[in-house]
């Protein structure tokens, strides 16, 4: 099975001294794993994240450090709140003839009857599925049918998602995945709006009585910076 592949360069920059190689474009990383010492690395970020959008946290990739070729899952990255940058990286080293544990997200697919033609609207309430498996049998994505959600009744059950072969599910196969909610009716939203004009006025009310604080507050300095003006 071929992989997707990255290069990699080990680095001695520890700390806040990483900051440059941000800025230069690049991501501190570290791998760790199967038969091998925690290394500290560093990857183009360009480089990284098409790796990231093909292979995700659940498929092997090829990482070459120093022109060595690794065996690695991506486990963990971290971003930049305001900017969404990927600032690091961890890489698991894996062994390809071993099972391991690993998550696997579900993505819906195709047109739910109920969603379109009734109005519903769509809930997954599983995001993700734990698994065990050989690493090369692992995929980015499982696709979760939704085209038997006809009715509001109907629901989607892990026990009816096609798992690919060699990947062995973890969870209950009855959690629920999927599911169509009713439109809310006329009644169901007159309550909706009168409680969020409760909440409003809640707001305002505590917002006033805010402003009496402060002023009340200002109010008893003031004698202070009189006396000290004297």
């Amino acid at each position: 099975m071929q992989h997707a592949s990255i290069e990699a360069l080990t680095r001695e920059e520890k700390g806040r001294k990483t900051s440059v190689l941000r800025e230069e474009g690049k991501v501190p990383s570290v791998m760790y794993g199967f038969e091998t010492e925690p290394m500290n690395l560093v990857v183009d970020r360009n480089a990284f994240m098409k790796v990231y959008a093909k292979a995700g946290e659940s498929m092997v990739i090829d990482l070459v450090v120093n022109g060595v070729t690794h065996p690695v899952i991506i486990v963990d990255i971290q971003r930049n709140p305001v900017t969404d940058f990927v600032t690091h990286a961890d890489f698991r080293r894996v062994d390809i003839t071993r099972k391991i544990e690993a998550k696997i997200p579900l993505k819906l697919v195709g047109e739910s009857f109920a969603v379109k033609n009734m109005g519903g609207t769509l809930i997954q309430a599983l995001e993700e599925v734990d698994v065990m498996s050989l690493p090369n049998a692992l995929v980015h994505e499982i696709e979760v049918d939704i085209s038997s959600l006809k009715t509001f009744e109907d629901m989607l059950r892990l026990k009816d998602v096609i798992i690919p072969p060699g990947i062995e599910v973890q969870n209950d196969l009855e959690q629920a995945v999927a599911s169509v909610q009713p439109p809310r009716s006329e009644e169901e939203m007159a309550a909706l709006d009168a409680a969020v004009d409760t909440d409003v006025s809640k707001v305002e009310v505590l917002t006033e009585k805010k402003d009496e604080v402060v002023e009340g507050a200002e109010g008893e300095k003031a004698p202070e910076a009189k006396k000290d003006a004297k």
